[in-house]
Parts: structure tokens; sequence; C-alpha cells
């Protein structure tokens, strides 16, 4: 009997020991899986960054100043073209470029990718057209633009209104799509008329899919205001990429290469920051 007491005993102490550790590994995997705060990223995406410039100056000591730039080079001529406003000026014609037909791509696309997701017939009368066109390379319109358009400002904006509609179009018309089936049946069931769902249930879930269009039809857009600016009239950072690149001017080059990229981290980051304060109810 005492021996039977002693052995319950030492199982008990056997299982408590396992439930604790099991408690404990619970609670290094909750700790491992919580996302770090803003200031350890901030610390790492630094530390990356000393590293990308560690590696650049390797890079281009051992490529050469003709090829490679080093970053003092670069800030030098980064220095040299604000100070002389050729930067200034460039950014500024670009971003008129680029942020009207983002602007005309964005009022355009939201509203009919919405209607064709809300009306199916004809979202399945348009999505073939709408495919075929996003499939199409935009350079392949240039040259009919520039007929159209000629060389100035509206052909260029056009050209990026272009580029960035369809992704924008797409991913509103595929968020309206993906409305979740048990909301709109409870809904119905209940008697809530359709545009209280269409406003309340199906619109805000398609706003993820929305934005996520935001972001994607903003990289193409800046992407199509340089190559706007290289087939049309020759300005902008578009414009300076193609007398630097055709001169050798490798550091000035590396600096408006820079400025771009620059620019598409704030916009995209810009529409981060938009996606996360109207997606907050989804963590309510």
């Amino acid at each position: 009997m005492a021996l039977l007491k002693r052995e319950i005993a030492m199982l008990r102490d056997v299982l408590q020991s396992c439930s604790s550790a099991a408690v404990r590994t619970a609670i290094a995997l909750r700790n491992l899986c919580k996302p770090p705060d803003s200031f350890m990223i901030a610390f790492y995406r630094i530390g990356f960054f000393a590293l990308l410039m560690a590696l650049w100056q390797v890079a281009a000591t051992r490529m050469g100043s003709n090829v490679l730039p080093s970053p003092l080079a670069t800030w030098q001529a980064a220095q040299t073209l604000v100070g002389e406003g050729q930067l200034i000026v460039a950014i500024g014609d670009s971003l008129t470029v680029y942020l009207s037909g983002f602007a005309i791509a964005i009022i355009v696309g939201v509203p009919l990718g919405v209607v064709m997701g809300g009306f199916r017939v004809l979202g399945k009368t348009l999505e073939v057209y709408v495919f075929a066109l996003a499939a199409t390379p935009r350079v392949a319109f240039i040259p009919l633009i520039i007929v159209l358009l000629g060389l100035g400002v509206e052909a260029k904006t056009f050209i990026v209104f272009l580029g960035a509609l369809m992704p924008i179009l797409i991913n509103a018309y595929a968020g309206v799509l993906a409305a979740d089936e048990e909301l709109l049946e409870m809904a119905r069931s209940v008697g809530t008329p359709r545009g209280r769902i269409f406003t309340n249930i199906v619109l805000p879930g398609a706003v993820p899919f929305i934005i996520v269009g935001l972001r994607i039809g903003a990289t193409i857009g800046l992407i199509n205001t340089v190559v706007a600016e290289l087939y049309t009239a020759v300005r902008g950072l578009g414009g300076l990429l193609a007398i630097y690149g055709n001169t050798f001017r490798m550091a000035e080059y590396f600096v408006v290469v820079l400025t771009l990229a620059a620019v598409g981290v704030i916009v995209t980051e810009s529409l981060r920051y938009i996606e996360a304060r109207v997606s907050r109810w989804r963590d309510v």
C-alpha cells in the first residue's frame, strides 16, 4: 500500500513537471510569435542599411567609379544636383505627371471595379477585356498615345494612368467578389436592404483588396512615369536618367535612381499606413 502511494506521488510530480514545462514552452512560443515592436524594426532596418552601404563601398572599390560610384561620390553628386536646382525641378516635373495619372487611375479604377463586382453580369461581360488590357504591355500603346496627345504632359499623364489603372480596377473588382458569404446570408435573413448590405459589409471587406491594388498601381505608375519621360519629351527624373546614362555620369545617375526609390517607398508606406488605419475594424 505504501509502495502504491509512493508511485502515485511520483506520477503526480512527473505530471506537474510536465505541465509546467508545457506552460513554459507555450509562453516561449507565444513570445517568439509576437510581432517585433517598431523600435526593433527600425533598429534592424538601420543595421541592414549599414550592411548595404558597406557592400556598396566594397563593390565600388572593386569595380571602379566608372561603373559603380561609391556612396560618398553619390552623396557629393546629390549635393551638387540639389544645389544647382536640377534635381528639385526634375522631381517636381515627375511628381506632377505621376500624381496626376495615379489620381485619375484611382478615380476611374475604384468605382469601376466596385460596380463590376456589384453587378455580376456587367463584371462577367467586361472582365475578359479588362484582363486582356492588363496583359498587354503598356509600351505598345506609347506610339499611339504620342500620335493622339503629342509629347506634352497630357501624354505622360495618360501613360501613367494606363499603367496604374489595371491593378486598381482588378483588385477592387476582386475585393467585392470576395465578400463573406456567411455575413451576406445573415444580413439577408434578417431583411437588411441590399444597399445597406453593400455599404456595410461588401465595401468594408473590399478595402484591403483596394489598398493592395493602390500599392501595386503606385509602383507600376512610377515605372510608367520614367518610361513616359524617356519616350516623350526628355524631362523630369526619366530625362535625367537618359542624360546621365548616355554620358556615363554614374554618380549622378545613381542619385536619380535612389530618388525614384525614395519616392516609391514614401508612396507605398503612406498607403500601408492608410490601410492600417482603415482596417482597424478587423481587429475588433
